[in-house]
């Protein structure tokens, strides 16, 4: 009897020991996947789109600058809003504003002309001199990954996709920070949050 009480609880101790060692490798093997998917997660500052002479722009170069990256056009009826993202470049650009268009063709063919055509359409129009990037597609399977990455970490009305030209994305300093603005939100309605992310 006595034997095999023993050996029960033998038996019982090996489980529970089983169990224990079971459950601590599960939480290392958690830990060490919830530590590898931080390294490897994206920030804003690991992309690298092309500016309109298709050029790498490196994103980090914009570490500790506040960012107001827009999907642009120069045939929509938006397009007034560049004077609005002109004036905001101009008031803040010395306190750390960086305003970067991204020129875009998928709402319409409202962006139909190169990246040269686009350059010279906002200077001589708006006065545009805040960085201008290579034309882009922000849906779809061929979309920039910068745009996917802006829109991952934001939420858009109904679904993240890109709505329409204009979309606004404004970053913090620390780029942890992301504020998406629909196309009907003007550059200035966007200027108290600005001033509070250069702060």
């Amino acid at each position: 009897m006595k034997r095999k009480l023993s050996i029960a609880l033998s038996v019982v101790f090996v489980a529970i020991v089983g169990a224990l060692l079971l459950i601590g490798n599960k939480s290392d093997m958690l830990s060490s996947l919830t530590n590898s998917n931080k390294k490897d997660m994206a920030t804003i500052y690991d992309f690298k789109p092309l500016n309109n002479r298709g050029e790498e722009v490196d994103m980090s170069q914009y570490k500790g600058k506040v960012l107001l990256i827009v999907n642009t056009a120069s045939k929509c009826g938006f397009t007034p809003q560049y004077k609005g993202l002109q004036e905001l470049y101009d008031k803040y650009k010395d306190q750390g504003l960086v305003v970067i268009g991204f020129p875009c063709d998928q709402f319409a063919h409202q962006e139909p002309g190169s990246d040269e055509e686009i350059a010279q359409f906002c200077e001589l129009n708006f006065g545009v001199n805040f960085p201008l990037m290579k034309k882009i597609d922000v849906n779809g399977d061929k979309q920039d990954p910068l745009f996917a990455y802006l829109k991952a970490q934001t939420k858009g009305f109904l679904t993240d996709a890109i709505k329409w030209n204009f979309t606004k994305f404004l970053v913090s300093k620390d780029g942890e920070k992301i504020i998406r603005y629909a196309p009907t939100t003007k550059p200035e309605d966007i200027d108290a949050e600005i001033r509070h992310m250069l702060r």
